[in-house]
């Protein structure tokens, strides 16, 4: 389940909530359409005992996909939630079940709850599943947390994990059983998308563009005298590792507000990288001269580690993009630079090339004529 933050009411009143009429014609006072993931709440609350019955119905949904809607009596978030979880097995079964959540690594297995649940069920029809319970809360609570989610059942009948982006990190509320009021909670998702977008700036133009752009200085630049193409080099990976250090820390930022969330990948590569970067800027001060017996095992490690860094970024950067799905055109233009790099590239290495041949030619013709 996810979390997010900025309040707007959402109406009890949606025609798709209140019009609706249940298979086994249960009657509800209040309803409400939550506004993401297709989902609606009806409830009846007896204030003078406490109980609630509910019947969270998820629309649009196609098998194999689970659902469930928990209330977190305690807290806002994922931890300590209470959940009502329904799914078709591969049988065509429909189960029902409540699940505790005491971890965010939870896969939603079954367990008795904090509070007494009387009865629970479920239905699938038209795409559509109905979670129907009855439960008593804790006296004198009528205002919880709630959320709802959907995500994939594997071969083996156990619960996927649900998606980190969009709806998904927007189905958090908190909910009055007693006026019927429903409270959207947004800003975190709000947040974390921005930090998203910086984190993704620093480190494409880091690892992305800065860094290629320093390599091929190396490479084709070598054609014309020191120190030009040596400080030009310098220059490009010193900044590229400079976004790059600047990109790592606003990922850990993100790691620490997103706590649950984990991207294990992206973030051991990126580890990676900083290490790499870090190996290179260490090679610097351990360059030994030209003339060094040394120097060309210097460069075999130098040229290495560049060329693993290189494609380790790109790796990468593609997986950071897909963990982005908020920003779809990041991913054609990150791919529009890598064309690009590559027809500068095979231009350069002609380009160089013809002129490393051509000099050579012109020693072997000079040192015929001295000859």
């Amino acid at each position: 389940f996810a979390c997010a933050i900025s309040q707007h009411l959402i109406p009890c009143s949606a025609q798709s909530c209140s019009s609706y009429s249940f298979p086994n014609r249960n009657t509800y006072r209040a309803c409400s359409d939550l506004g993401v993931l297709k989902s609606f709440l009806h409830w009846n609350y007896d204030e003078t005992t406490g109980t609630v019955e509910i019947a969270y119905r998820h629309a649009s949904i196609k098998p194999p996909t689970w659902v469930a809607w928990a209330v977190n009596p305690s807290r806002k978030g994922m931890v300590g939630s209470q959940a009502f979880v329904a799914h078709q097995t591969s049988s065509g079964i429909v189960r029902a079940y409540t699940s505790p959540v005491t971890t965010y690594g939870s896969g939603l297995e079954e367990g008795s709850l904090s509070f007494p649940v009387q009865k629970i069920s479920a239905e699938f029809a038209n795409n559509e599943m109905i979670i129907y319970s009855t439960f008593v809360l804790p006296k004198n609570m009528t205002t919880v947390y709630h959320v709802w989610q959907d995500g994939p059942v594997n071969e083996d009948n156990s619960l996927g994990m649900h998606a980190l982006t969009g709806e998904n990190v927007r189905s958090v509320a908190t909910l009055d059983f007693l006026s019927g009021k429903i409270v959207a909670t947004k800003g975190d998702g709000n947040s974390n998308l921005l930090f998203k977008k910086i984190h993704g700036g620093l480190n494409m133009a880091s690892w992305g563009i800065l860094m290629p752009i320093g390599v091929m200085t190396a490479r084709y630049m070598k054609v014309f005298t020191d120190p030009a193409w040596f400080c030009a080099h310098i220059v490009c990976q010193s900044s590229a590792y400079a976004f790059g250090i600047a990109g790592a820390v606003t990922g850990l930022y993100l790691g620490g507000k997103s706590e649950g969330i984990q991207f294990d990948a992206h973030r051991y590569i990126g580890i990676a990288l900083v290490v790499l970067g870090f190996l290179q800027v260490l090679a610097l001060k351990l360059r030994p001269n030209k003339e060094h017996k040394y120097r060309k095992y210097w460069n075999i490690y130098h040229h290495g580690i560049g060329y693993s860094v290189l494609i380790l970024s790109i790796i990468n950067i593609l997986k950071g993009i897909n963990v982005l799905e908020a920003v779809k055109i990041w991913k054609p233009v990150y791919i529009a630079i890598l064309i690009f790099f590559g027809i500068i590239a095979a231009i350069l290495e002609s380009w160089t090339w013809n002129i490393v041949l051509n000099r050579r030619l012109q020693i072997s013709k000079d040192d015929s004529v001295n000859c």
